[in-house]
């Protein structure tokens, strides 16, 4: 794998930022213990919370999330499923053939990516870090140097728009009655309309990607520096073939196209009908629309089975660190940690200020609680009744939520870690990269959330 060889100093640019995270930034999993102990100590010392309540609001926390951990793995293994289907890998075969260039490939993956998880956020994940590494093989193969951290760098940073698209937590559970957001919203939900599909979020979004294509141009090493290129042991990701063998009538069965076929079709015709009637667009209707996608484009049960195996092997370390923090969250909710944190930006702001200052709040609360969902959880209702008692539209509060926790995941591991795992690469490898993603995404979702607050 490519940690296997030495790698060069990076350009002048990033080498005092890549050193210090190679020294400093430890590995996921520990990154969300020393967190529990962090969160810990700041309910005991900021609020009147005792070790015993502290003890209880984590252990009450840690299975406090299990229904949305499941939704949210659910959406990362179908992400995964779907990039790993055969027109899919076909498809990103030909795409990798298009940069002529290892600048244009760097910008390149970034906007698949970014589109990618504009459509699915677990898609994004993989196709980004997917076609990061086909590019990185067929340039090898073509004789065209490209920096495969950068390429992955690239890949990861398309999910910094996730929150903006098709399968955003937040817009997706203000719009859906019976939410634990509707009683923040005076019991009228926000369609999607006015959040995913606004124009100034469209717009936003295109402009995340403009600069941040740009920026990628900037920071490419240029002719004459290191560039450290993917291993030559290292080919495709290309789909497997699959070898079971089919002596019985029952693997006849399992090798037939009808039931995938029949399945996915039922499932299409679900959500047609939900539609028509007026169903809305939840977090249930993206995980099943994307499944029925799935049982379309697989050729029988076996390949399903063979992907979903696939798939969970990459979810694996994702579903061991989800109760650590659905315990950080369990500590923060029960001592009031995240309102403290919460108010300190709503108690200065104006309704002019108020989503800057909320996106501020709601990054730094990701790096505490990194799934969206769980974020809105606490920190939804409490941006919405201040937005109320300041007059400002509860659709701002909900976007600039949506865009903090999107906004810092660029230097938070938690979901670095399929991208990492797949391209085998460690966590210090990519953020300096990713850091300036962070910057230069963060100025375009300030100017938008001031924009429409005028």
């Amino acid at each position: 794998m490519p940690t296997t060889q030495a790698r060069p100093e990076k350009r002048s640019i990033m080498r005092p930022v890549n050193r210090f995270l190679e020294r400093w930034v430890p590995s996921a999993l520990t990154f969300a213990i020393v967190l529990t102990l962090i969160v810990a100590v700041l309910a005991m010392t900021l609020t009147q919370t005792s070790p015993v309540d502290v003890v209880k609001g984590w252990g009450d926390g840690l299975a406090g999330l299990l229904a949305f951990m499941t939704q949210m793995c659910l959406i990362l293994l179908l992400g995964y499923m779907l990039a790993n289907t055969r027109p899919v890998q076909k498809l990103l075969r030909a795409l990798a053939r298009v940069p002529g260039s290892a600048a244009m490939a760097y910008v390149f993956v970034f906007v698949v990516a970014a589109v990618a998880s504009l459509i699915t956020w677990g898609l994004g994940l993989i196709v980004g870090t997917l076609l990061a590494r086909e590019i990185a093989v067929q340039a090898r193969e073509r004789g065209m140097k490209v920096h495969f951290p950068l390429l992955v760098a690239a890949g990861y940073s398309g999910f910094v728009v996730w929150h903006m698209g098709y399968s955003g937590s937040g817009p997706l559970t203000a719009a859906t009655p019976g939410s634990f957001l509707e009683s923040s919203l005076g019991g009228e939900m926000i369609p999607v309309s006015q959040t995913t599909f606004s124009t100034w979020n469209m717009l936003a979004a295109l402009g995340v990607i403009v600069v941040c294509g740009l920026l990628f141009l900037v920071i490419r090493p240029r002719t004459g520096d290191p560039v450290y290129e993917l291993p030559v042991h290292v080919g495709s990701e290309a789909a497997d073939e699959i070898d079971d063998e089919i002596v019985t009538p029952a693997d006849r069965i399992d090798a037939s196209r009808i039931l995938t076929l029949v399945l996915g079709l039922a499932l299409v015709a679900y959500l047609i009908v939900h539609f028509v009637q007026g169903g809305t667009l939840t977090l249930d209707v993206v995980n099943w629309s994307f499944l029925a996608l799935i049982l379309l484009l697989v050729r029988n049960p076996f390949e399903l089975i063979h992907l979903t195996k696939r798939a969970a092997s990459n979810v694996g370390e994702i579903l061991l660190q989800f109760p650590l923090y659905a315990g950080i969250l369990g500590i923060m909710a029960s001592s009031g940690l995240i309102k403290l944190f919460s108010d300190a930006f709503v108690s200065i702001a104006t309704p002019t200020t108020f989503g800057v200052l909320a996106l501020l709040s709601a990054g730094i609360v990701n790096f505490f609680v990194p799934s969206g969902g769980g974020q809105f959880a606490v920190q939804g209702p409490i941006m919405l009744d201040a937005a109320n008692q300041l007059g400002v539209d509860p659709s701002i509060a909900i976007m600039a939520v949506a865009y903090g926790d999107q906004w810092t995941n660029m230097i938070q591991p938690f979901w670095a870690l399929p991208v990492l795992a797949i391209a085998g690469l460690k966590m210090r490898d990519i953020l300096g990269y990713t850091f300036v993603t962070l910057l230069g995404s963060g100025v375009v979702m300030a100017a938008a959330l001031l924009l429409v607050s005028l």
